[in-house]
């Protein structure tokens, strides 16, 4: 299969696209679903948001750890970029602006969506990145052309975490910042590999400054 996530489900909850002042791109981890990330989105939610979470197939967006070499997660990483750019674009298309589509993840999901903003710069409503970092083996380049504009982007993260190194958090963050991004850092010293309630009250935050009127 080239491109296994292509006809994969995409969960909905809140808005329709049509009429919905912002949307979340909410990207599940691995071994979870699309239906286990829309709960969190029950925590952040906004009656006028659209959320969207699509659903990995087999539970998992590439097979091997995100500092594997990129080849070895082929071609199950470039069929996951694929499928949230389809759905980023079913949302600009729906008449969303690109600076109200906010992309949400989770472990590996938020490995996914900081790669997938970096690959793809624009101004974002926002990066939210709960454990998550740049994809690429640990002596990768992870330098990427363009700018985020200043996109806000929150990487929050345990220290130490099982799965994604803080140094790795911190290198992203730099390289993000360097695209223009505005970043919030946030370490959580001997936090499991979870999602605190402090962590989701600030991507809150994050969400509810995309829920304002915007100026014409």
């Amino acid at each position: 299969m080239n491109d296994p996530h292509r006809d994969t489900p995409v969960a909905r909850m809140g808005a329709a696209l049509s009429s919905a002042r912002a949307a979340a791109v909410m990207l599940h981890g691995r071994g979870g679903s699309a239906e286990d990330i829309l709960e969190l989105a029950r925590e952040m939610y906004h009656d006028e948001f659209a959320y969207l979470a699509p659903q990995a197939e087999n539970h998992s967006w590439y097979p091997y750890s995100f500092l594997a070499p990129i080849e070895q997660n082929e071609p199950w990483l470039s069929s996951a970029l694929r499928k949230v750019a389809t759905v980023v674009d079913q949302c600009i298309s729906s008449g969303v602006p690109h600076e109200r589509v906010a992309v949400i993840g989770f472990s590996q999901g938020a490995c996914l969506a900081t790669e997938f903003v970096a690959r793809n710069p624009s101004r974002y409503g926002a990066l939210i990145a709960f454990t998550g970092a740049l994809i690429g083996p640990r002596d990768a380049d992870l330098r990427h052309p363009g700018s985020l504009a200043g996109t806000p982007a929150l990487l929050s993260s345990g220290d130490p975490d099982p799965h994604v190194p803080w140094s790795r958090v911190e290198q992203s963050a730099k390289e993000l910042e360097r695209m223009e991004a505005q970043v919030q850092l946030i370490r959580h010293p001997g936090r499991p590999h979870t999602i605190l309630p402090a962590e989701v009250k600030l991507a809150d935050k994050v969400l509810g400054s995309l829920n304002k009127p915007m100026i014409v």
